[in-house]
Protein backbone atom coordinates (compact mmCIF):
# COMPACT_ATOMS: atom_id res chain seq x y z
CA UNK A 1 0.00 0.00 0.00
CA UNK A 2 1.54 3.50 -0.57
CA UNK A 3 2.24 5.12 2.72
CA UNK A 4 3.35 8.92 3.24
CA UNK A 5 6.58 9.15 1.21
CA UNK A 6 4.44 7.63 -2.27
CA UNK A 7 1.26 9.80 -1.55
CA UNK A 8 3.16 13.11 -1.20
CA UNK A 9 4.70 12.46 -4.59
CA UNK A 10 1.84 11.90 -5.81
CA UNK A 11 0.36 15.10 -4.30
CA UNK A 12 3.64 17.35 -5.17
CA UNK A 13 3.18 16.02 -8.60
CA UNK A 14 -0.46 17.10 -8.86
CA UNK A 15 0.45 20.77 -7.68
CA UNK A 16 2.92 21.23 -10.30
CA UNK A 17 0.59 20.44 -13.27
CA UNK A 18 -3.07 20.87 -11.96
CA UNK A 19 -3.28 24.19 -10.04
CA UNK A 20 -5.06 26.63 -11.61
CA UNK A 21 -7.14 24.47 -14.26
CA UNK A 22 -10.82 24.00 -14.54
CA UNK A 23 -12.14 20.59 -14.78
CA UNK A 24 -13.91 20.55 -17.85
CA UNK A 25 -15.93 17.08 -18.11
CA UNK A 26 -15.79 13.66 -15.78
CA UNK A 27 -16.21 10.62 -16.89
CA UNK A 28 -17.00 7.70 -14.22
CA UNK A 29 -15.99 4.23 -15.91
CA UNK A 30 -16.56 2.82 -12.85
CA UNK A 31 -18.90 3.38 -9.57
CA UNK A 32 -16.95 1.32 -7.01
CA UNK A 33 -14.17 4.20 -6.74
CA UNK A 34 -17.33 6.92 -5.74
CA UNK A 35 -18.93 4.67 -3.75
CA UNK A 36 -18.08 6.92 -0.51
CA UNK A 37 -20.03 9.85 -2.71
CA UNK A 38 -23.55 9.94 -1.34
CA UNK A 39 -23.86 11.33 -4.47
CA UNK A 40 -23.30 8.73 -6.59
CA UNK A 41 -21.95 8.90 -9.95
CA UNK A 42 -23.88 11.23 -11.49
CA UNK A 43 -23.48 13.87 -8.49
CA UNK A 44 -19.91 13.57 -8.41
CA UNK A 45 -19.64 14.57 -11.76
CA UNK A 46 -21.94 17.44 -11.53
CA UNK A 47 -20.21 18.73 -8.15
CA UNK A 48 -16.87 18.73 -10.20
CA UNK A 49 -17.75 19.72 -13.17
CA UNK A 50 -16.87 23.48 -13.85
CA UNK A 51 -14.51 23.49 -11.04
CA UNK A 52 -11.00 25.16 -10.88
CA UNK A 53 -8.61 23.53 -8.76
CA UNK A 54 -7.03 25.92 -6.20
CA UNK A 55 -4.23 23.80 -3.98
CA UNK A 56 -3.54 19.85 -3.54
CA UNK A 57 -2.89 19.11 -0.04
CA UNK A 58 -2.61 15.86 1.53
CA UNK A 59 -2.75 14.47 5.39
CA UNK A 60 -1.37 10.93 5.95
CA UNK A 61 -2.44 8.87 3.24
CA UNK A 62 -5.23 11.15 2.07
CA UNK A 63 -4.93 13.75 -0.65
CA UNK A 64 -7.23 16.22 -1.71
CA UNK A 65 -7.72 18.87 -4.71
CA UNK A 66 -9.43 22.05 -3.11
CA UNK A 67 -11.59 23.86 -5.11
CA UNK A 68 -12.35 27.41 -5.62
CA UNK A 69 -15.87 27.04 -4.35
CA UNK A 70 -14.75 25.61 -0.94
CA UNK A 71 -15.70 21.84 -1.39
CA UNK A 72 -12.19 19.12 -2.40
CA UNK A 73 -12.05 16.17 -4.46
CA UNK A 74 -11.01 13.73 -1.65
CA UNK A 75 -8.84 10.78 -2.76
CA UNK A 76 -7.18 7.60 -1.31
CA UNK A 77 -5.10 5.53 -3.30
CA UNK A 78 -5.67 2.06 -1.30
CA UNK A 79 -3.70 -0.98 -2.17
CA UNK A 80 -3.24 -0.03 -5.93
CA UNK A 81 -4.36 3.56 -7.04
CA UNK A 82 -2.25 5.88 -9.23
CA UNK A 83 -3.30 9.22 -10.13
CA UNK A 84 -1.75 10.02 -13.82
CA UNK A 85 -1.60 12.75 -16.45
CA UNK A 86 -1.76 12.33 -20.06
CA UNK A 87 -2.37 14.86 -22.76
CA UNK A 88 -5.75 13.78 -24.53
CA UNK A 89 -5.58 10.73 -26.62
CA UNK A 90 -2.97 8.55 -24.65
CA UNK A 91 -4.20 5.11 -24.53
CA UNK A 92 -6.64 4.39 -21.75
CA UNK A 93 -5.21 2.17 -18.95
CA UNK A 94 -6.61 -1.36 -18.74
CA UNK A 95 -7.78 -0.46 -14.88
CA UNK A 96 -8.68 3.45 -15.44
CA UNK A 97 -11.69 4.08 -13.23
CA UNK A 98 -12.14 7.88 -13.64
CA UNK A 99 -10.95 10.17 -16.15
CA UNK A 100 -10.71 14.16 -15.49
CA UNK A 101 -10.70 16.32 -18.32
CA UNK A 102 -8.78 19.47 -17.59
CA UNK A 103 -8.48 23.04 -19.01
CA UNK A 104 -5.03 24.42 -18.07
CA UNK A 105 -4.67 28.35 -17.41
CA UNK A 106 -2.24 27.97 -20.53
CA UNK A 107 -5.64 26.96 -22.67
CA UNK A 108 -4.26 23.34 -22.79
CA UNK A 109 -6.16 20.52 -22.38
CA UNK A 110 -4.64 17.98 -19.67
CA UNK A 111 -5.90 14.24 -18.89
CA UNK A 112 -6.08 13.86 -15.13
CA UNK A 113 -6.75 9.67 -14.60
CA UNK A 114 -7.47 7.73 -11.18
CA UNK A 115 -6.35 3.67 -12.23
CA UNK A 116 -6.74 1.17 -9.42
CA UNK A 117 -6.37 -2.35 -10.27
CA UNK A 118 -8.29 -4.36 -6.76
CA UNK A 119 -10.12 -0.62 -6.31
CA UNK A 120 -9.67 -0.34 -2.43
CA UNK A 121 -9.00 3.35 -2.85
CA UNK A 122 -11.65 6.01 -4.12
CA UNK A 123 -12.52 9.26 -4.71
CA UNK A 124 -15.16 11.82 -3.33
CA UNK A 125 -16.24 15.71 -3.10
CA UNK A 126 -16.25 16.69 0.18
CA UNK A 127 -18.48 19.74 0.79
CA UNK A 128 -16.38 22.80 2.57
CA UNK A 129 -13.64 20.53 2.41
CA UNK A 130 -11.01 22.17 0.95
CA UNK A 131 -8.87 23.77 3.61
CA UNK A 132 -9.56 20.13 5.38
CA UNK A 133 -12.11 17.48 4.36
CA UNK A 134 -14.89 16.77 7.77
CA UNK A 135 -13.90 13.23 6.80
CA UNK A 136 -10.32 12.73 7.29
CA UNK A 137 -10.37 15.63 10.49
CA UNK A 138 -9.69 12.54 12.66
CA UNK A 139 -6.48 11.52 11.34
CA UNK A 140 -3.24 13.07 12.95
CA UNK A 141 -0.64 15.43 11.45
CA UNK A 142 2.14 13.29 10.07
CA UNK A 143 5.80 13.67 11.24
CA UNK A 144 7.55 16.10 8.37
CA UNK A 145 4.29 18.15 8.51
CA UNK A 146 5.70 20.93 10.38
CA UNK A 147 2.85 21.62 12.83
CA UNK A 148 3.30 18.19 14.01
CA UNK A 149 4.33 18.18 17.86
CA UNK A 150 6.99 15.65 18.97
CA UNK A 151 6.17 16.41 22.90
CA UNK A 152 1.96 15.10 22.66
CA UNK A 153 3.70 12.07 20.50
CA UNK A 154 5.72 11.49 23.21
CA UNK A 155 3.31 12.00 26.24
CA UNK A 156 0.26 9.96 24.88
CA UNK A 157 2.71 7.29 23.23
CA UNK A 158 4.33 6.91 26.94
CA UNK A 159 0.47 6.33 28.11
CA UNK A 160 -0.06 2.90 25.61
CA UNK A 161 0.82 -0.31 26.28
CA UNK A 162 0.68 -0.91 22.91
CA UNK A 163 3.55 -1.72 21.06
CA UNK A 164 5.39 0.71 19.26
CA UNK A 165 4.90 -0.48 15.85
CA UNK A 166 1.04 -0.84 16.65
CA UNK A 167 1.58 3.00 18.03
CA UNK A 168 3.67 4.20 14.98
CA UNK A 169 0.63 2.86 12.58
CA UNK A 170 -2.35 4.41 13.97
CA UNK A 171 -3.46 7.21 12.37
CA UNK A 172 -5.41 8.78 14.73
CA UNK A 173 -1.37 9.52 16.99
CA UNK A 174 0.68 9.90 14.14
CA UNK A 175 -0.40 9.46 10.60
CA UNK A 176 1.23 8.07 7.17
CA UNK A 177 3.42 5.68 8.56
CA UNK A 178 2.53 2.52 7.16
CA UNK A 179 4.35 -1.18 7.15
CA UNK A 180 7.17 -0.69 5.64
CA UNK A 181 8.82 2.63 7.11
CA UNK A 182 7.57 1.47 10.43
CA UNK A 183 10.18 -1.33 9.98
CA UNK A 184 13.05 0.54 8.57
CA UNK A 185 12.69 3.02 11.65
CA UNK A 186 12.56 0.85 13.80
CA UNK A 187 15.31 -1.17 12.66
CA UNK A 188 17.29 2.51 12.65
CA UNK A 189 16.28 3.00 16.28
CA UNK A 190 17.38 -0.66 17.35
CA UNK A 191 13.87 -1.06 18.53
CA UNK A 192 11.59 -4.26 18.86
CA UNK A 193 7.89 -3.66 17.41
CA UNK A 194 6.63 -5.25 20.10
CA UNK A 195 8.18 -3.18 23.17
CA UNK A 196 4.99 -1.12 24.81
CA UNK A 197 4.99 2.44 24.84
CA UNK A 198 4.85 3.07 28.09
CA UNK A 199 8.42 1.80 28.75
CA UNK A 200 10.10 3.48 26.48
CA UNK A 201 11.43 6.72 27.80
CA UNK A 202 11.24 10.36 26.14
CA UNK A 203 14.59 10.40 24.57
CA UNK A 204 13.85 6.88 22.98
CA UNK A 205 10.66 7.96 21.24
CA UNK A 206 12.11 11.36 20.13
CA UNK A 207 15.19 9.78 18.85
CA UNK A 208 12.63 6.78 16.60
CA UNK A 209 10.84 10.31 15.30
CA UNK A 210 13.69 11.45 14.07
CA UNK A 211 14.70 8.18 12.20
CA UNK A 212 10.83 8.35 11.14
CA UNK A 213 11.93 11.58 9.41
CA UNK A 214 15.32 10.28 8.07
CA UNK A 215 13.67 7.11 6.33
CA UNK A 216 10.70 9.10 4.77
CA UNK A 217 12.84 12.26 3.82
CA UNK A 218 15.38 9.54 1.93
CA UNK A 219 12.44 7.57 0.26
CA UNK A 220 10.78 11.06 -0.55
CA UNK A 221 13.98 12.10 -2.77
CA UNK A 222 14.19 8.51 -4.61
CA UNK A 223 10.35 8.92 -5.40
CA UNK A 224 8.72 6.50 -2.95
CA UNK A 225 9.33 2.69 -2.63
CA UNK A 226 8.21 0.64 -5.58
CA UNK A 227 7.70 -3.35 -5.42
CA UNK A 228 5.82 -3.82 -8.60
CA UNK A 229 4.23 -1.72 -11.21
CA UNK A 230 1.35 -0.68 -9.00
CA UNK A 231 2.76 2.59 -7.27
CA UNK A 232 3.82 5.40 -9.88
CA UNK A 233 4.03 8.96 -9.69
CA UNK A 234 2.17 10.92 -12.39
CA UNK A 235 4.16 10.72 -15.00
CA UNK A 236 3.61 7.01 -14.35
CA UNK A 237 7.38 6.45 -13.05
CA UNK A 238 8.66 3.84 -10.00
CA UNK A 239 10.37 5.09 -7.23
CA UNK A 240 13.49 3.64 -5.75
CA UNK A 241 13.97 3.49 -2.26
CA UNK A 242 13.20 -0.16 -1.90
CA UNK A 243 16.81 -0.59 -3.11
CA UNK A 244 18.04 1.01 0.56
CA UNK A 245 15.71 -0.85 2.80
CA UNK A 246 17.74 -2.30 5.83
CA UNK A 247 15.03 -4.42 7.40
CA UNK A 248 11.36 -4.87 5.16
CA UNK A 249 11.42 -7.44 2.74
CA UNK A 250 14.88 -8.45 3.77
CA UNK A 251 14.14 -11.79 5.53
CA UNK A 252 17.71 -14.36 5.56
CA UNK A 253 19.56 -11.46 4.19
CA UNK A 254 22.07 -10.65 6.62
CA UNK A 255 21.74 -6.68 9.19
CA UNK A 256 23.89 -4.30 7.44
CA UNK A 257 24.78 -3.74 11.03
CA UNK A 258 25.65 -6.99 12.62
CA UNK A 259 25.14 -9.76 9.92
CA UNK A 260 22.77 -11.56 11.58
CA UNK A 261 19.68 -12.71 9.28
CA UNK A 262 16.37 -10.52 9.07
CA UNK A 263 13.46 -12.59 10.73
CA UNK A 264 10.36 -12.07 9.72
CA UNK A 265 6.93 -12.64 11.72
CA UNK A 266 2.91 -12.38 10.89
CA UNK A 267 1.77 -9.06 12.48
CA UNK A 268 -1.39 -7.50 11.97
CA UNK A 269 -2.06 -9.83 8.61
CA UNK A 270 0.63 -8.18 7.51
CA UNK A 271 4.68 -9.01 7.87
CA UNK A 272 7.44 -7.75 10.50
CA UNK A 273 10.83 -7.77 9.62
CA UNK A 274 13.49 -6.96 12.01
CA UNK A 275 17.18 -8.02 13.55
CA UNK A 276 17.54 -10.71 16.09
CA UNK A 277 20.21 -9.61 17.60
CA UNK A 278 20.10 -5.42 16.95
CA UNK A 279 16.44 -5.63 18.26
CA UNK A 280 15.91 -7.70 20.80
CA UNK A 281 12.17 -8.08 21.54
CA UNK A 282 10.84 -6.89 25.03
CA UNK A 283 11.40 -9.34 28.51
CA UNK A 284 8.03 -10.97 29.40
CA UNK A 285 7.01 -10.51 32.65
CA UNK A 286 6.68 -13.56 35.27
CA UNK A 287 3.18 -13.58 37.19
CA UNK A 288 3.67 -14.99 40.67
Amino acid sequence: MPELPEVEVVRAGLERHVVGSTIAAVEVLHPRPVRRDHRGSTGFVAALTGQRISAVRRRGKYFWLALANGDALLGHLGMSGQMLLYEPGAPDERHLRVRFTLATPDGRALEMRFVDQRMFGGLAVSEGGADLPTEIVHIARDPIDPLFDDEEFVRRARRRTSGIKRLLLDQGLISGVGNIYADESLWRARLHGERPGDRLTGPVLRELLGHVRDVMGEALAQGGTSFDALYVNVNGESGYFDRSLDAYGQEGEPCRRCGTPIRRVAFMNRSSYFCPRCQRPPRVVKQH
